[in-house]
């Protein structure tokens, strides 16, 4: 575990609590993965939350909520995923969003967890995710399924939102695109992002404060910064909400899951997210009405009706 790479000074920056244990952890495949750990002064100590994130999100967007966690009395270990945040890029342009495939997600949360969270945190073990976090720790669930006690989903990317195509039109254009050799060829143009849309105009957040202050860590062209999707981005997590949607990679999830969805999100597909959790083994649901898409981002009482339903359905929680 590489503990030794010198950091950015970014959680002082954001006024977020100091790490017990950061660096870089460089996967089996050659990236240098960002990650941080955060230790619970509190007693009795909870466990642990895994909290992953959305696309063009890093460890600074999360401090506030990785605070709030700590008063819980949980630890808190997060990374940056490949390919944003501080961690390493897969292709040379750092502004567009790039995966080949979420099994890449898949086995950094798994790395992750060998190489820096069972040494450096404390277990019982909890996912929290945000949207494509969410939809990456659904591909991982049958591998973390011995390790992971419960997991809270936040407006997970099981479908896309009302204003994209069809994923009948999507799916083989964005195929013959990849095969065609133009997966890095990106979507909607060189704009994108949290940090060049008007407040009144986001989708993300109905609180001000919050979406300021995101829009100051993710400055076009910063180093927290990413773009718009690339096609091969795109192509991957249809591939994996198609994945996890199988029968037989369903049955293969264990881990009782809350499946936690926005009532104005138009980001993502709520109603698919709302029947993926019926269709669980052990799933259950809560809408929280009003609230857009990033619900660990939003407004107060919204935010508040977040850490309620976090705090039944995860065990020893006091809220």
């Amino acid at each position: 575990m590489n503990v030794g790479v010198s950091l950015p000074d970014m959680h002082s920056q954001s006024h977020g609590p100091e790490p017990s244990a950061s660096g870089f952890e460089k996967t089996p495949d050659g990236y240098n993965l960002r990650f941080a750990v955060y230790r619970s002064k509190k007693r009795p100590n909870q466990g642990t939350i895994i909290l992953l994130h959305g696309r063009n999100e890093a460890i600074e967007k999360y401090a506030e909520t990785v605070r709030d966690f700590l008063a819980r009395g949980f630890d808190v270990g997060t990374f940056d995923w490949r390919g944003q945040g501080y961690s390493d890029r897969m292709i040379t342009s750092h502004r567009h969003g790039y995966v080949d495939s979420y099994e890449q997600f898949a086995a950094d949360l798994e790395h992750l967890f060998k190489a820096t969270f069972l040494p450096e945190a404390r277990a019982p073990f909890f996912v929290v995710a945000h949207s494509m976090g969410a939809l990456a720790a659904l591909v991982a669930a049958p591998i973390l399924a011995n390790r992971v006690r419960r997991m809270v989903l936040c407006a997970p990317l099981l479908g896309l939102g009302p204003d994209v195509p069809s994923p009948s039109i999507l799916e083989p254009a964005m195929r013959i695109l990849c095969f065609v050799g133009l997966g890095r060829l990106p979507i909607g143009g060189e704009k994108g992002g949290i940090a060049i849309t008007p407040f009144l105009e986001n989708k993300l957040t109905t609180d001000l404060d919050r979406y300021t202050t995101n829009q100051a860590l993710a400055q076009p062209g910063g180093p927290l910064s990413v773009g718009p999707p690339t096609c091969a981005w795109l192509n991957a997590t249809l591939e994996a909400i198609k994945e996890v949607h199988e029968p037989e990679h369903m049955a293969r999830i264990y881990t009782p899951t809350l499946i936690l969805t926005a009532g104005s999100d138009t980001v993502v597909s709520s109603l698919a997210a709302t029947q993926y959790a019926r269709d669980l083994r052990s799933g259950a649901h809560i809408a929280i009405d009003g609230a857009k898409h990033e619900l660990m981002q939003e407004a107060d009482r919204y935010r508040d009706q977040f850490f309620a339903a976090f705090g039944q359905f995860v065990p020893g929680t006091s809220v």
